[in-house]
């Protein structure tokens, strides 16, 4: 069963859940695990690869969008299927990915935005009630 961590940032906007996002992946990588990252659409995929490149000065994280079919360490999915991954599926969408119980892991990033943080509370509650492991990280 799918494992399921939501990590609540102090910050309101999505610029932080991306960058806790490309830290995530990071460690996830250096794990030994593959990782997805989901986004709504290209826009907001062509701007987190981007910031894999930048998010800090002395990393390298070899990624590639998941439509390229580079099968990188770490992929962008922006509304595809997720083929192959099953590690670690970081879920920055609007909604949850149908696929999402085929990894071992589903991470939700939380920040401090109204509409954000009344998904985040549906996402838990509907986790919850058909009985995913959950665990809450607070972020300072």
């Amino acid at each position: 069963m799918t494992r399921i961590d939501f990590y609540v940032l102090p910050g309101d906007q999505h610029r932080d859940a991306d960058i806790f996002a490309c830290r995530l992946a990071e460690k996830a990588y250096r794990a030994g695990l593959r990782v997805l990252l989901a986004v709504d659409d290209k826009t907001r995929a062509n701007e987190l690869d981007q910031l894999l490149w930048t998010f800090r000065e002395d990393s390298f994280l070899p990624h590639a969008p998941q439509s390229a079919g580079e099968n990188a360490a770490v992929e962008i999915n922006c509304g595809e299927e997720p083929g192959q991954h099953h590690g670690l599926l970081i879920n920055l969408r609007s909604d949850v990915p149908g696929w999402f119980s085929r990894f071992e892991r589903l991470t939700e990033i939380v920040v401090q935005q109204p509409d954000a943080l009344a998904r985040s509370r549906t996402r838990f509650c509907h986790f919850r009630d058909r009985g995913y492991p959950l665990q809450s990280h607070k972020i300072n």
